[in-house]
């Protein structure tokens, strides 16, 4: 586990000499009493066996490792579909109308994800033609299809549009043309939203903050008369609703309840320009914990006030309740997956660091050299012993930067261990790459004693699979 804060316990131990004297279970008991899923540490399933191994969905990590190698990302199932019915079930109990929650698959978009959100009666909210593409396959309905993007281009609209059902969120201007333009002869009407930028801020890092003027998504506010008017020239685009979203990562409830309001008042102003709307989108962006720090809102407390919110804000404009719809990303897979990778060399610099390198790093995981993020990891075939050891976990990649956790309290290691980083489901397998032509890992899905294989090991052959070598190249002798 990473430390390096001041705990504010009465003994006035530092948290790095607490930890010292606590185990990798300490993490299965931090924030233990809460049922949502994005307050902890670790998948809800996650216990110690007799072994002192580290188990997920009844699945002990050793035999994971060994079955499937490592990089490898684990993905609790009974942690997700939590997660998605906890959402889904607090909106129906706080609003009164119709509600639909939809997944925010960029946080991690593959065909298995998208299957179970599916199943949950989840929607979801897609912003590329790939992501689209992988929603259709896992048989998502259309009409649970949300197309996001502040760049869409003419082949990506045309998916959507042939996708009967499914809704566009319209983000500028050239979209609007494009779009108008796309289905002028055609006979279905094409869903529409409207995104626009609502003006409110919050305490996020700046790469994730979406709701300020400042930003490459949506429309400004001032634009939205031209934008209500211009729906007049194209009559098959059915506006239905406004989007706005104010960032990620979010553990104030404030700024949600604020855009509420900033939303109804848009939404009353499309109604008196003739649009016949009926949805309005407030986005996602509830946090999850990272660290113990960390003290994110349950999904329904967040869901609560949210809902709370909006109906307060109709009641006081007289109209009619919205289908409300919101998108979470992170706060649905984000600590329901883990990432294990094997120990593997070691450095000393007396005095100073000691660095644990593992067989991963920035390329399956480069939220920690772009945001700074912090992670904490345990060592999961030696989860009783003491974590009496500072170290720096760092990737394998040539770049110093590539350093996953720069001050980790474990056990001692050994080449060959297992660490096992936490809350790796969100924007890790999504944003990874092939820096130094690493094949991309594996991932599993865990439940009740079962492990499926979700996401195949790349190989050397992958890596070279749209490699083309012209002829006049050739090979050298």
């Amino acid at each position: 586990m990473v430390t390096g804060q001041s705990s504010g316990h009465p003994s006035g131990q530092s948290s790095r000499q607490l930890a010292s004297q606590l185990s990798g279970q300490h993490y299965l008991a931090f924030a233990a009493e809460s049922d949502s899923p994005n307050q902890r540490l670790v998948p809800l399933t996650a216990q110690v066996n007799a072994h002192q191994h580290l188990e997920l969905g009844g699945m002990d990590i050793k035999d994971l490792v060994t079955q499937f190698g490592t990089p490898l990302y684990i993905l609790d199932e009974q942690s997700l579909r939590t997660a998605c019915r906890q959402y889904r079930d607090s909106f129906q109990r706080y609003y009164p109308g119709d509600s639909l929650v939809i997944y925010a698959s960029k946080a991690w978009n593959c065909l298995a994800i998208c299957a179970i959100v599916a199943q949950e009666g989840l929607g979801i909210d897609v912003v590329s033609g790939g992501e689209l593409y992988t929603a259709l396959q896992a048989g998502m309905p259309n009409d649970r299809i949300y197309f996001h993007g502040n760049n869409k281009s003419v082949a990506e609209l045309t998916l959507a549009v042939e996708a009967p059902g499914s809704t566009i969120v319209v983000d500028n201007w050239l979209e609007l043309e494009t779009l108008g333009e796309l289905v002028q002869n055609r006979s279905l009407a094409q869903r529409v939203m409207i995104r626009f930028t609502p003006g409110i801020e919050c305490h996020t890092h700046e790469y994730i903050r979406t709701g300020q003027i400042d930003s490459k998504f949506g429309f400004s506010p001032e634009q939205l008369p031209t934008v209500f008017r211009r729906f007049q020239d194209f009559p098959q685009l059915e506006c239905v609703g406004l989007h706005a979203h104010i960032g990620s990562q979010i553990f104030e409830l404030q700024p949600h309840q604020d855009l509420t309001s900033v939303l109804v008042q848009a939404f009353q102003d499309a109604q008196t320009a003739g649009l016949k709307v009926s949805e309005l989108n407030v986005g996602g962006g509830l946090g999850i914990r990272y660290t113990e720090s960390d003290d994110p809102p349950s999904i329904a407390q967040w869901a609560e006030k949210v809902c709370t919110a909006l109906v307060t804000a109709c009641d006081a404009q007289g109209l009619a309740y919205p289908r409300l719809i919101c998108e979470p990303g992170r706060s649905l897979v984000g600590s329901r997956c883990v990432t294990a990778y094997t120990v593997g060399s070691r450095k000393e610099i007396p005095g100073l660091k000691r660095y644990i390198t593992v067989d991963g790093g920035m390329s399956d995981n480069p939220r920690p050299i772009t945001y700074q993020s912090l992670y904490r990891a345990v060592v999961g075939n030696r989860m009783g012993d003491p974590c009496d050891q500072t170290v720096t976990i760092a990737g394998k990649h040539c770049e110093s930067g590539d350093i996953l956790i720069h001050t980790a309290q474990l056990p001692a290691t050994e080449p060959g261990d297992i660490v096992v980083v936490l809350a790796t489901g969100a924007y890790n397998y999504s944003m990874s790459s092939n820096y130094n032509r690493l094949p991309r890992p594996a991932a599993v899905l865990v439940n009740d004693g079962d492990a499926s294989l979700i996401l195949r090991r790349e190989t050397h052959e992958d890596l070279i699979r749209f490699d083309r070598l012209p002829d006049r190249l050739g090979k050298l002798s």
